[in-house]
């Protein structure tokens, strides 16, 4: 009895550190919660949930970091009377160190007492990238399927209408050859709209390789400060250390040319703001329908600008064609930017509020990691 009690005394710390290690291992937050509502453990992703460190949360009230009127409270009421584990999609979580992020919380008690609750907060974004992309390749899609169509059904009427009207013009009065110059103009633009749309219909070059993403934010960002971003202050938080990117250069910067345009649009004359930052994230791993195997994408880079902000309304149909916030745009821009990051079997989303819109794309690194300089 004396060996065994000395022996559980021993491996009681081992055992403690191995479980808290393979909580902190663990991506998704988890957090128990001790019989008066107060924090008793985090693991290090609920540490970086809540933007404080353990020993600030342990022992303080789980209102301080979370509104009393969160269905969370609801939840862990729930599975204190019952002892039944349960979950609930599509939480909001709201407070002022946590910007309205949607979760799916699972809540349980641990062991055969209720005393104690432990929660997991399951964040939603991995899932809406998958759907996000999957919408914007359907979209590339249909607006290839239509350009295709268009051009077909539309240009060839189109010049004829065109021409009549240029040769009824030198019959007509001074009146009669505003309505044909009118004419010529609404034929022309819309050629060029259907022009501009002939760029979904082509494939991802093959001519993919090591790109320097440094490299192609730098050109991107010489170009709008030398033309439509004069107004703006450029800020750059650069991880150096970022392998190479799976990529073709000129896609790439067209890509991050068209956010910072709609980033230097959005901003205001005065204090405009826009923000480019990269960073190399470990473990971040997609499982996209169509694809055997899991898309490894670590490397992060942000487009951010202190703008108005995206109306809620627009929510995920932004990267659709002809969906534009700007008067008198196409609405083709960001159709643009899913195409081409889709291509490069990469993900884009983006997050927005009053004085804050961060477009987030992701991409694979080269399988050689080198740089191509």
């Amino acid at each position: 009895m004396a060996r065994a009690a000395i022996s559980e005394a021993v491996t009681a710390p081992i055992q403690e550190q191995a479980t808290r290690a393979i909580l902190d291992a663990l991506p998704l937050p988890v957090v128990v919660v001790a019989p008066a509502a107060e924090i008793a453990f985090v693991n290090m992703a609920a540490e970086q949930f809540f933007g404080v460190g353990a020993n600030h949360l342990d022992g303080r009230g789980l209102s301080e970091f979370i509104p009393q009127d969160s269905p969370i409270f609801d939840l862990i009421d729930h599975v204190r009377a019952t002892g039944a584990t349960v979950a609930e999609y599509e939480i909001t979580l709201e407070s002022p160190r946590i910007k309205g992020r949607p979760v799916t919380i699972q809540v349980a008690p641990m062991g055969d007492s209720a005393n104690n609750i432990v929660f997991v907060i399951q964040e939603q974004s991995i899932a809406r990238r998958i759907g996000r992309q999957l919408g914007h390749r359907g979209a590339a899609r249909s607006i290839t399927a239509m350009a295709a169509m268009l051009a077909h059904e539309v240009k060839n009427p189109l010049s004829g209408i065109r021409g009549a009207a240029q040769l009824l013009e030198g019959e007509l009065d001074e009146g009669g050859r505003r309505l044909t110059t009118l004419i010529c103009n609404e034929t022309d633009r819309i050629c060029a709209l259907l022009d501009r749309m002939d760029v979904f219909d082509l494939p991802i070059p093959a001519d993919r390789d090591s790109t320097n993403i440094y490299r192609v934010l730098e050109y991107a960002r010489q170009v709008a400060e030398s033309g439509f971003a004069r107004h703006v202050r450029f800020t750059e938080s650069y991880d150096p250390s970022l392998p190479a990117v799976l990529g073709n250069r000129d896609l790439l910067i067209q890509v991050f040319l068209n956010l910072i345009k709609n980033a230097a649009e959005a901003v205001p004359k005065v204090g405009g703001e826009i923000g480019l930052a990269t960073a190399y994230r470990h473990g971040v791993r997609l499982a996209v329908p169509g694809r055997g195997s899991r898309v490894h994408l670590p490397l992060l880079v942000t487009v951010s600008d202190n703008g108005s902000g995206i109306p809620p309304d627009f929510g995920d149909h932004l990267f659709d064609p002809f969906i534009t916030t700007k008067p008198g745009g196409t609405g083709l821009g960001l159709a643009l930017v899913g195409k081409i990051i889709n291509d490069h079997g990469g993900v884009v989303e983006y997050t927005s509020e009053p004085g804050k819109t961060v477009f987030k794309i992701m991409l694979p690194v080269h399988p050689d990691g080198t740089v191509d300089e």
